[in-house]
């Protein structure tokens, strides 16, 4: 007997969904008034806390500062002390983890979201995903882009501005668009 999955499912583990679903438009629609109130904050404000933990897969008490946009938040999980900067940008349909003590600068796109390349069955409304992971301690400058299915090592530093479109070594310091290592200077 064939096991259906639900859109929410098949989204989850990378298969193409629609994202018209109903539970999914549910989902949306929950993280958009959850961002709405929170991106509504200021610092200090108490329910900050509350709107963090309700939206997010893990908090861990991440600091972030509003403007925070997301597509689900449910699938995003925070370590312990990471910090991001303002208008931080996390396309969910995947779940996205996000390593101890990382930081992240302003105006940063994480996406997991992808789309058919062929027009044609782009108009059938399909999408997919694949999962980011970032390791702890890793730095990530303002304006940068970190692409599906990217893992970014423990300790790596990801460049301002940088397009990150594979993975990086634990360590590294990457930049440019795509974004590639940068050479290490001698002596």
């Amino acid at each position: 007997m064939d096991v259906v999955l639900s859109e929410r499912d098949k989204m989850l583990s990378g298969a193409p969904y629609d994202p018209g679903c109903p539970e999914l438009v549910a989902l949306r629609t929950r993280a958009q008034r959850l961002m709405r109130d929170y991106n509504q904050t200021i610092y200090g404000d108490a329910q900050r806390a509350e709107l963090m933990q309700a939206l997010l897969g893990t908090w861990n008490g991440a600091v972030i500062r509003p403007p925070f946009h997301v597509d689900y938040g449910v699938n995003i999980h925070f370590g312990p002390g990471c910090f991001a900067n303002f208008n931080l940008v996390v396309l969910d349909v995947c779940p996205v983890h996000i390593g101890a003590r990382s930081q992240i600068g302003p105006n940063v796109q994480i996406l997991t979201a992808d789309h058919p390349r062929d027009a044609a069955t782009r108009a059938t409304g399909a999408e997919w995903g694949r999962p980011v992971t970032i390791g702890a301690d890793v730095w990530i400058g303002g304006g940068a882009i970190i692409l599906p299915g990217v893992t970014v090592g423990d300790g790596a530093i990801i460049a301002a501005g940088a397009v990150v479109t594979r993975d990086v070594p634990a360590g590294v310091t990457v930049m440019g668009n795509p974004a590639r290592p940068q050479k290490q200077k001698e002596g």
